[in-house]
């Protein structure tokens, strides 16, 4: 039994039916298999969401990302279902009660673990980024004898030192949890922003070793900085979690989230180097996180956010899939 469990609505998976045209004029609201009960299976992608934001208001940020799951399935609802998006399996939300954020990121923990353990790869839509952290447990619980890469597309490194565990502690807690597995904690952060990282930040990322490329060198296509640290992690890991903070992206192209960039790495930029980690049988869990539809303009942020979502899902490889 998974607690804190709620299945989401299935008024949210509607679209336009194409159908008359014809029989593979699909869209993701026709393929999706939606759940009334968290039951894992053999194979597919687990679509998830964590409904909170607690970690954020600990963090003194702007609440609001708790409907970022529901409002980003109704963003994909619509999209046109191509290869691999039949793929996948809505098994609902976790719902944070006030101020219980540890409740729900143990709750997290146990349904990414249980899902993994079935067959299933993760695919979790946020809530703050304390949903990183309960994800990326579940994971590490879910396999704990791989070599697990952490990949984080953020400005942030996520990595504070605090009483109580707030969207800005992630990765720290992680490094935590590994070091008590007695395993290697491998983080990468790509896209950070050194205006927004105390000096105290940057030696807690030097302290654990964390490969941290800037947000300055991610402004070409061909990033060749980044390409070379995702082609060394991938060469190194069994399995590899890619955590996705949505403020990593100018805030003119995403100005729904808690914190919006100044200058952040583009769409288009993005999606390129994405494409070596989506296309390798090794990515085995993804979340986007800190949407927050409070501040979208024109339901921009969230046609954003689902258009990467609807790449990763399409170019995510298994091994038991080919070409």
């Amino acid at each position: 039994m998974i607690t804190l469990w709620q299945p989401a609505s299935a008024a949210l998976w509607q679209g336009r039916n194409d159908l008359t045209e014809a029989d593979n004029a699909l869209r993701i609201f026709q393929t999706i298999r939606h759940r009334t009960v968290f039951k894992p299976e053999a194979e597919g992608i687990a679509l998830m969401g964590f409904a909170c934001d607690e970690g954020v208001k600990r963090n003194h940020g702007r609440p609001g990302a708790h409907k970022g799951p529901d409002a980003l399935r109704s963003a994909l609802a619509n999209m046109a279902s191509h290869r691999g998006h039949d793929r996948l399996v809505d098994l609902g939300n976790i719902h944070a009660a006030p101020d219980a954020l540890e409740a729900a990121q143990d709750a997290l923990s146990v349904a990414v673990k249980l899902c993994q353990q079935a067959g299933m790869r993760t695919l979790v839509l946020g809530g703050g980024h304390e949903t990183a952290f309960g994800h990326g447990r579940g994971l590490l619980d879910a396999w704990p004898d791989a070599r697990i890469a952490i990949v984080n597309i953020d400005a942030h490194l996520d990595l504070r030192r605090a009483a109580r565990a707030t969207s800005g502690t992630p990765f720290r807690q992680l490094a935590q949890h590994c070091a008590q597995q007695q395993r290697e904690f491998h983080y990468t952060c790509i896209g950070v922003n050194p205006a927004a990282n105390t000096q105290a930040l940057l030696d807690e990322a030097a302290r654990l070793n964390v490969n941290i490329i800037w947000d300055t060198d991610c402004q070409r296509p061909e990033q060749p900085q980044a390409a070379m640290q995702i082609a060394a992690l991938l060469a190194w890991a069994d399995k590899v979690y890619l955590t996705i903070d949505l403020d990593a992206l100018p805030g003119w192209q995403m100005p729904a989230v808690s914190a919006p960039a100044g200058l952040g790495i583009p769409l288009d930029t993005l999606l390129t180097l994405l494409a070596p980690l989506c296309r390798s049988p090794k990515l085995q869990a993804v979340d986007l996180v800190e949407f927050n539809p409070e501040f979208d303009r024109d339901n921009l942020g969230a046609k954003v956010a689902a258009r990467l979502a609807w790449q990763i899902v399409h170019d995510w490889r298994t091994t038991n899939m080919h070409g």
